[in-house]
């Protein structure tokens, strides 16, 4: 673990201390998710990467930090929205959750050695459903633990399927894990030098010709970077000129974001999907239209860097340094708020200086300093759901990269597309009265600038489903989801992903703006395949 040190000195530097794999208990730290409606223009103005039919991006507009505690305003995520609801207040954020220390819990599932469950075992699901169950059909309320590190998974051989739901998915924790668990990985031999550099003459020889998303890290585009396309053989060659020149160039900082290799060519060989990040519904999704993916490659040149956001539908996402290392900026939900300045925008850079000014920013004394991390080479970390972060390339850098949402996110992903019809309700309220069928043109202006609106929600949410249905009427075992890329489905979470459908599409059908959604074409119709949920959760209850 290398010494933290930020790009600048704003931050007390913190999340430094040795990594031990801390006991988290569920109860510690309920799941973390950011309630604050994001600015419309923020959200969307030139950022097509955003969209979810456009090639996407890990990086979702920005937002900044606020006091990690618990909010005393309800958060009714499974509650039509409307367009008069306006985020509350960082003032209402008290004292915090204090996570009891490691020692606190002995027993802690990981440091028994138990053997590592080929997926959800009954036990974690009957826990999982408990947890939901207590939330009562909202989301928790703001419980933001303080955390002064983020766990390090040392050993793939202890640490099980059950052990990572429990301990960080449910509570919605980042942890690293060890380079033990990608040793076995065809990128990590084949795309690295015998001294840990990116391998080019491999990448020329497998690779040279696809053409990749390239963004320049010097150019400030609303609160992300521009775009250009070139061939990774013109990339390479850029990459090789930059670090002659003691990195530095004319044409600026270039970092090549959001490669599809799944798509665009063979991955076959390159990684494996760790069974803890199997359960993705979105790359399930994708994989069923044959369409798209959320897969991606990263590489770049040492200062090239990811502005502060928090990643696309609050969806988590986990990143592999195949060599290289990074430097990640965390701030758990909520803590964003604190850095708004005057104007409500949140920040670009966390580590810029003019943060320190409180005319500018006159909430940034409410926030508490990120946690931050050192990824070596081979490491994994785990971005939980709704935590805004900022990454820097300390080194030249290739990295794989997976934005996913399932069962313990998937109120996150509704709530927060709730929040941006809400936003574009809220942009065009003056045409309201004026405008014939004005709520169907919140819904295609939400499509066009989120890429994705009600209508697309419920077709994602029918075929998750009617897979897992499909599977429980077969009584398959552990196996792979037909057209799903590794996917590790058995009984035990199809029937914990049903029953987080059925609550979820139940708020979906009573939402009043999804009633206004002309679903006679749909097939099934969502009352009808509501129905068929809530049979199936009544049949599964004792699987």
């Amino acid at each position: 673990m290398s010494v933290c040190t930020s790009p600048l000195s704003l931050w007390p530097a913190r999340g430094c201390e040795a990594r031990v794999l801390r006991a988290c208990t569920p109860e510690a730290g309920l799941t973390n998710t950011s309630f604050f409606t994001s600015l419309f223009k923020e959200q969307r103005s030139g950022k097509p990467e955003a969209g979810f039919w456009a090639s996407r991006s890990t990086l979702s507009p920005a937002a900044p930090p606020t006091p990690r505690s618990v909010c005393d305003r309800p958060a009714a995520l499974l509650v039509p929205c409307s367009s008069s609801d306006t985020p509350p207040s960082p003032a209402l954020f008290p004292g915090a959750l204090q996570i009891p220390p490691a020692d606190s819990h002995p027993t802690h599932p990981a440091r028994q050695g138990r053997r590592t469950w080929p997926g959800m075992d009954r036990e974690a699901r009957v826990f999982a459903e408990s947890h939901f169950r207590g939330l009562e059909g909202c989301l928790p309320r703001r419980v933001c633990p303080k955390l002064d590190r983020v766990d390090f998974i040392e050993k793939p051989d202890s640490f099980s399927y059950a052990d990572f739901f429990k301990g960080y998915l449910l509570p919605n924790l980042p942890c690293v894990f060890s380079s033990a668990f990608t040793e076995g990985w065809g990128s990590r031999r084949l795309w690295v030098t015998p001294s840990g550099k990116p391998n080019f003459d491999y990448l020329l020889q497998n690779y040279g010709d696809v053409v990749v998303p390239v963004a320049n890290c010097g150019v400030r585009e609303y609160n992300s970077n521009p775009k250009e396309h070139m061939t990774l053989r013109d990339y390479i060659s850029y990459w090789k000129e930059y670090i002659q020149g003691n990195y530095s160039s004319s044409r600026g900082c270039l970092y090549l974001k959001d490669w599809h290799l799944c798509r665009d060519s063979s991955a076959e060989g390159v990684f494996t999907l760790p069974i803890y990040f199997s359960s993705d519904w979105l790359n399930e999704y994708w994989d069923a239209l044959d369409v798209d993916d959320y897969r991606f490659i990263y590489m770049g040149p040492t200062g090239t860097w990811s502005p502060f956001h928090a990643d696309i539908f609050r969806s988590f996402s986990w990143s592999v340094n195949i060599c290289g290392r990074k430097k990640w900026f965390f701030f758990p939900p909520g803590q964003e708020e604190a850095l708004r300045d005057c104007h409500g925008s949140l920040p670009y850079d966390v580590t810029s200086p003019t943060l320190l000014d409180s005319r500018l920013h006159p909430m940034r004394d409410h926030c508490s300093p990120p946690l931050e991390v050192t990824q070596e080479a081979g490491e994994m970390v785990f971005v939980p759901s709704g935590w805004h972060h900022q990454v820097h390339n300390l080194e030249d850098t290739i990295s794989i990269n997976h934005n996913w949402v399932n069962g313990c996110n998937l109120a996150n992903m509704w709530h927060f597309l709730q929040q941006e019809l809400c936003a574009v309700q809220q942009e065009i309220i003056e045409w309201r009265d004026s405008m014939p069928d004005w709520h169907h043109h919140c819904q295609v202006i939400m499509k066009s600038c989120s890429g994705i609106n009600f209508e697309e929600f419920y077709h994602f949410l029918k075929v998750v489903a009617e897979r897992r249905l499909l599977l429980l009427a077969k009584g398959m075992g552990p196996g792979k989801v037909e057209g799903g890329k590794g996917t590790r489905l058995g009984p035990q979470q199809a029937a914990f992903d049903i029953c987080r459908i059925a609550e979820v599409l139940e708020s979906v059908v009573a939402h009043p703006d999804f009633q206004r959604v002309d679903t006679s074409a749909f097939s099934p119709r969502p009352e009808e395949l509501l129905q068929q949920l809530e049979e199936a959760v009544a049949t599964t209850t004792s699987l």
